[in-house]
């Protein structure tokens, strides 16, 4: 088995292609670092540099391999910043998609897996399950659906198989604790290592139930060598919500410290969101998921041998009208 892994280097494709390489997969990575690391990518696996959009590139890589499966993780996933940066999250999370879909059809590919987002569903639709019509409301999350429309149209035309898994606030060891605009818990942890006060958006009430990696790539993983996934939508990670303010108590607990807050403006976000997972327990079985409290204690014992990150800043903001004075430049 050849698969392609994109996003490889990044947080959650590098522990998929761990898990894929232990099921004996030979794993290509394709990244372009622009948020993952080198030394993320599993020893084992190929890695190539670059973008998947690069239409090139990525062709020469199905001509060199003959994937039999594509795990497509890469993607920019700051939800709330996409809105002022539509031109850069359509092209990356989009048109990069659709460059991939087009060989993996060219290709024969066996099974497309793609990571698409609860952001998909929008607001007041809790708790989320995929029956529910998709009303996403920031660009993040009307890319995700553009491209999951796609893949189904892709499999009505020429047959491609595809597993499309809808996760939500995923952390744990290899996220990038020095992005300012995604990653709430990674943020948290990089700013009490950084002697900072945690910034809450808001009250601090919005609820999310935050999902520890290895209760989501080992699915993800092995949903190729499982049938009844395919051609299904399917919604992964934990069952329990959480304010913004509970985490930050676990997070601050983690490192020994009663964390200082500073609440800031509230920004255009979903006040509440998490989603059911009894379809994924149909498919893959039921398995017991790592408490908030042990996956925090795993992500921070990994963060402090780590150590802090600097936080950039995004260069390339396209729309400054509405843009949080925490996020300006």
């Amino acid at each position: 088995m050849i698969s392609l892994v994109t996003g490889g280097a990044g947080f959650i494709g590098s522990h998929v292609a761990k898990h894929c390489l232990n099921a004996g997969h030979q794993v290509v990575v394709l990244d372009d670092l622009s948020g993952g690391f080198r030394d993320h990518v599993p020893e084992g696996a190929i890695f190539v540099e670059g973008s998947i959009t690069d239409a090139a590139l990525v062709a020469r890589l199905f001509d060199q391999y003959e994937f039999d499966y594509v795990y497509h993780l890469a993607a920019y996933a700051a939800e709330g910043l996409s809105h002022f940066i539509r031109r850069f999250n359509y092209t990356n999370n989009v048109v990069g998609s659709i460059t991939l879909i087009n060989e993996a059809v060219k290709h024969d590919v066996k099974c497309f897996v793609f990571t698409s987002s609860i952001a998909v569903y929008g607001a007041g639709q809790v708790p989320m399950t995929e029956e529910m019509t998709p009303r996403p409301e920031d660009p993040y999350g009307i890319a995700k659906y553009a491209v999951e429309m796609d893949l189904r149209a892709a499999h009505e035309m020429f047959g491609l198989n595809s597993v499309v898994f809808r996760p939500h606030n995923v952390y744990g060891e290899h996220q990038n604790i020095g992005d300012r605009y995604r990653n709430v818990i990674g943020i948290f942890m990089n700013q009490i290592m950084n002697d900072q006060p945690l910034t809450i958006f808001g009250d601090g009430n919005q609820t999310r139930a935050f999902s520890y990696v290895d209760d989501v790539a080992p699915q993800i993983a092995r949903s190729v060598s499982t049938p009844a996934a395919f051609n299904h939508v399917i919604n992964v990670g934990a069952d329990t919500p959480y304010s913004v303010n509970q985490l930050a108590s676990v997070v601050g607990r983690a490192f020994g410290v009663t964390p200082r807050i500073t609440h800031l403006p509230p920004r255009n976000e979903v006040v509440h969101a998490y989603s059911n997972h009894d379809k994924a327990r149909r498919i893959f079985g039921a398995q017991a998921p790592v408490s908030l409290e042990d996956g925090i204690e795993r992500m921070a014992a990994w963060a402090r041998r780590a150590g802090a990150r600097e936080s950039s800043r995004f260069e390339h903001i396209e729309v400054e009208r509405n843009l949080p004075g925490s996020w300006a430049r």
